[in-house]
């Protein structure tokens, strides 16, 4: 062939392609000047042109006639260049870039072959780096060496990692470890001046970071668990970056408004929505474009001589605060795949669409090895409009007895084939995600609201558990078997509750739903006599006007009925017994779900702050003991105290995890917060794939042989699985992520909303915001977070945002000069010993307004655990680095 290469013998594997790239482009240039001579008409011929940033590359391509321009070069050329340069990689851009002569700010890192040495040595240490969101100067790495986190503290000991990044960590001297961070710092506040464009003579440390460490860092020699000094840490190497896209907006204060005319090139800063992320240097053309939009970037480097990295603009989401583009930017910042379905994926579809059936001749190989139980009462129970419905339940006297309960779940693996196209898409996008307005799901449509989705009255494919159990709710036996089933109804919680409770109502049917709902309760006392958590998370309904409303009419705290946990009962007990019986069948490759033990001394601050706060004590030395406590932590004047201390025990616990059962010993597979020695997913698997793969391995089990049989699922191999598990878990946490983050817009919106309309009836330029009751969940010395159970929500309140003597009415309050001003008029007294924090104002201050403050001003003391009143408000910065962004304000009124 014309353009084939043959590698030099002294020749580097590189220099050789570039010749081969240089000698093809010669080739297609000679080749279309020659076509362009022999045809008659006038050919417009492409040019052909190499890009290289190599410059003797370069040098090689012009001394053989070929085209050869750098990219920044050629992007300069075309006509949509501002936009264009403002995408491409900043390492490109600086190839040509005149050296930096300024001075290294962070340590070299370590090389690899010296920390796998030290690592193995047991000198320096390996894990995941994490950032407080209370202070930007606090990050942690939990290592097995040590019982408690190790704590990195300030900008030079992190040395450059980011949130998530797997570091290696060397400890320091004993004489230089701290207590954790006892002060809120927020990295708005302390870097609002920073330019942009300066890396000559800056610090990596700035004189206001520096104050505000060693004010933060309490002596270590305090008493009680939170004074006593932890272990601290300082970065010496990155294993692995965790960079990724990142979601923010163009700091207003950091553009040059001057460049309006000229579209001239500047650097901005862009905050990122991740609060733990620095914020991220871009060069652009187009920053004033751009303001008060949510856009998208990537970070292309972090240089040691760099205060902070350095990244290119991807794209623009649109305005802050739209409802589309703050929607896209949480499904970017998530990692969610929300892309339509491509054509292969929908070619895996039925060709029968909608009108699909179960076949009726039973002969039909549909049929095979499935049971007929199309003739038993079964009915199943959601919430309000669930369309995706996975389960069904059913219950019958036996002759003997006892009773018959069956659990029945769609069968999604008749449809999903092993390793199609459409089994791949599941797989990577691991779970359905559902966000207040939108569902984003892990099938296509057609199988998850209609095909698979067990709807009454229409005979639907099933997965199987029947037990018989005796009326105390003893397991005598458990059986599998794929099916075919009939639903007879699909209630809400509510009217399942409504329909049991209506004792006119002596039907079969209700009569099935009573016998479940008496041995769900008898199987939640035995859960809860072996050990097993009731713990408790915030969560919130939220309510609109329409399927397409915005704002929202109302945000609701969920209630929960006795047909929550009747439905909950038996999806756990069909989870416990599948796994049970795929571990049997394939004890290295079952795929099953553990939530690992706690370590005690993730528990140790709240022990502290309950025994010095309510004189309560928290026993974790197993399940069945913390359960206990638990339910001893009553506050007779505050009935939601025990709600609360449960919510503040969920995030001392470990997260419960999918793993292979062969990847860990049977002795680490239990189920801490359920107390079982052994779980898995099974009950959903329209919306979650590892209950996909844990149908097929039971199906490969009981020796199915039907349709869709795939007999080696189970026998795959443990790395092939152990993949699987760690995309569906890095999948199922973000999906939560998501949907709180989604509920956390609507809620701000809902505020926004109800706010607007409320300073309009009042002829008011701001909006007041609603009182509402709030729970102090931590105390720092500058400041308090407060939980809004209305809401789910959390508030940090600083300093300026508690209200004293009615001086600084929610309107005078939401006002950010004024805010200001009143903050600089306010001093604190905090007692870390007693969790408790005193604001008042200075005697005579003007704060810089004018106003002279009155001698003995009202003060407020606040502590740990206290009910207070609390006005809550949706306001949007005006100013600074964080225009144009909405955020919830809690102001905290008085305590209640």
């Amino acid at each position: 062939m014309e353009t084939h290469v043959r590698r030099g013998a002294d020749e580097s594997i590189n220099d050789r392609n570039d010749r081969a790239v240089r000698a093809a482009a010669k080739w297609y240039t000679e080749h279309l000047q020659e076509l362009a001579r022999k045809s008659q008409k006038e050919l417009n011929i492409p040019a052909i042109v190499v890009l290289t940033d190599d410059k003797e590359n370069a040098r090689k391509s012009d001394k053989e006639g070929v085209i050869a321009l750098s990219l920044t070069d050629y992007i300069s050329g075309l006509e949509d260049a501002d936009r264009l340069l403002d995408m491409v990689n900043e390492s490109k851009l600086a190839h040509d870039a005149k050296p930096k002569k300024g001075e290294m700010l962070y340590s070299e890192y370590y090389s690899m072959s010296k920390m796998m040495t030290q690592i193995r040595a047991g000198t320096l240490h390996q894990g995941i780096f994490n950032v407080s969101p209370y202070n930007y100067l606090e990050g942690s790495v939990n290592v097995p060496a040590f019982d408690k986190s190790l704590l990195i503290l300030g900008r030079d000991n992190s040395n450059r990692a980011i949130a998530g990044d797997i570091v290696v960590v060397e400890v320091l001297p004993k004489d230089q470890w701290k207590t954790p961070s006892s002060k809120i710092i927020d990295e708005e506040a302390l870097t609002k001046d920073d330019n942009p464009e300066s890396e000559e003579n800056e610090a990596v440390v700035t004189e206001r970071e520096r104050k505000a460490l060693q004010d933060e860092v309490r002596q270590a020699h305090g008493t009680g668990t939170e004074g006593r000094p932890q272990p601290t840490a300082k970065v010496v190497g990155i294993i692995k970056r965790n960079w990724r896209q990142y979601v923010g907006h163009i700091d207003g204060s950091s553009s040059s408004q001057a460049s309006s005319a000229g579209r001239r090139q500047q650097t901005v800063f862009v905050i990122p929505m991740d609060k733990r992320v620095p914020k991220i240097r871009i060069r652009t053309r187009q920053a004033n474009e751009l303001m008060g939009q949510r856009i998208l970037i990537t970070i292309d480097a972090w240089d040691r001589d760099s205060r902070y990295p350095m990244g290119h603009f991807v794209r623009s989401l649109g305005e802050v605060e739209t409802k589309g583009a703050e929607t896209e930017a949480l499904l970017l910042e998530y990692d969610v795949q929300y892309k339509p379905f491509p054509k292969t994926v929908l070619d895996c579809l039925p060709s029968e669409g909608h009108d699909w059936k179960v076949p009726q001749d039973m002969s039909d190989p549909g049929w095979k090895d499935r049971k007929d139980l199309r003739n038993l009462l079964v009915c199943s129970i959601d919430p309000p409009g669930c369309q995706d419905i996975d389960d069904a339940l059913h219950s019958r006297p036996l002759p003997n007895g006892n009773i018959e309960v069956g659990v029945h779940i769609a069968d999604v693996s008749n449809f999903v084939r092993p390793n199609n196209a459409m089994d791949t898409e599941a797989s990577m996008r691991g779970t359905t995600v559902y966000l207040v307005d939108k569902r984003i799901d892990m099938l296509p449509m057609l199988l998850g609201t209609d095909l698979c989705s067990l709807k009454p009255h229409v005979e639907r494919y099933a997965f199987s558990v029947l037990w018989e159990v005796t009326p105390d709710a003893e397991i005598v036996s458990a059986n599998f078997t794929k099916s075919v089933i009939f639903s007879r109804e699909a209630f809400s919680y509510e009217q399942a509750q409504l329909r049991i409770d209506d004792k006119s109502k002596t039907d079969d049917l209700t009569t099935s739903m009573r016998t479940l709902l008496k041995l769900s309760k008898l199987l939640r006392q035995k859960r809860m006599d072996a050990g097993a958590l009731n713990l408790a998370s915030p969560e919130v309904r939220i309510e609109t006007d329409s399927e397409l409303s915005d704002p929202v009419a109302d945000v609701k705290t969920k209630a929960l009925l006795d047909t929550n946990s009747l439905v909950e009962e038996f999806m756990l007990l069909a989870n416990i017994s599948v796994a049970a019986r795929i571990y049997e069948s394939f004890p290295q490759t079952a795929l099953l779900r553990r939530h690992a033990t706690p370590p005690p001394s993730n528990f140790e601050e709240l022990i502290t702050q309950l025994s010095k706060k309510r004189d309560l004590s928290l026993d974790v030395s197993s399940s069945l003991a913390l359960a206990n406590s638990l339910d001893k932590c009553i506050d007779e004047r505050n009935p939601f105290f025990n709600t609360l201390i449960r919510i503040m025990a969920t995030r001392c616990m470990t997260s419960a995890e999918y793993f292979c059962a062969g990847a860990h010993s049977e002795s680490e597979f239990r189920h801490y917060g359920l107390a079982s020695p052994i779980y898995t997913h099974f009950t959903s698997p329209i919306r979650r794939y590892a209950d996909l793969v844990a149908h097929r391995q039971l199906a490969a089990a009981i020796g199915y042989e039907g349709p869709g049989a795939s007999a080696g699922e189970g026998l795959a191999t443990r790395s092939k699985l152990e993949d699987i598990c760690k995309n569906i878990n890095h999948r199922h946490r973000n999906a939560q992520f998501a949907g709180r983050a989604s509920i956390e817009y609507y809620v701000g919106q809902a505020l926004k909303a109800r706010g607007e309309q409320e300073a309009k009836r009042l002829g008011s330029d701001v909006a007041p915001g609603v009182d509402e009751e709030g729970y102090v969940m931590r105390v720092f010395d500058n400041g308090v977070v407060v939980f809004i159970p209305r809401f789910g929500i959390e508030g940090v309140v600083r300093l300026e945002d508690f209200v004293l003597d009615g001086q600084q009415g929610p309107g005078k309050a939401l006002d950010q000069k004024a805010s200001k001003q009143v903050a600089a008029r306010r001093e604190s007294e905090f007692d870390n010993e007693q969790y408790s924090l005193k604001v008042w104002e200075k005697e005579g201050d003007d704060g810089g307004d004018g106003a002279k403050s009155k001698p003995g001003v009202k003060s407020m003391v606040v502590e740990l655990f206290d009910k207070v009143k609390v006005n809550v408000s949706s306001v949007k910065e005006e100013k600074g680095r964080g225009a144009g962004k909405r955020r919830v304000r809690v102001l905290i009124l008085e305590k209640a």
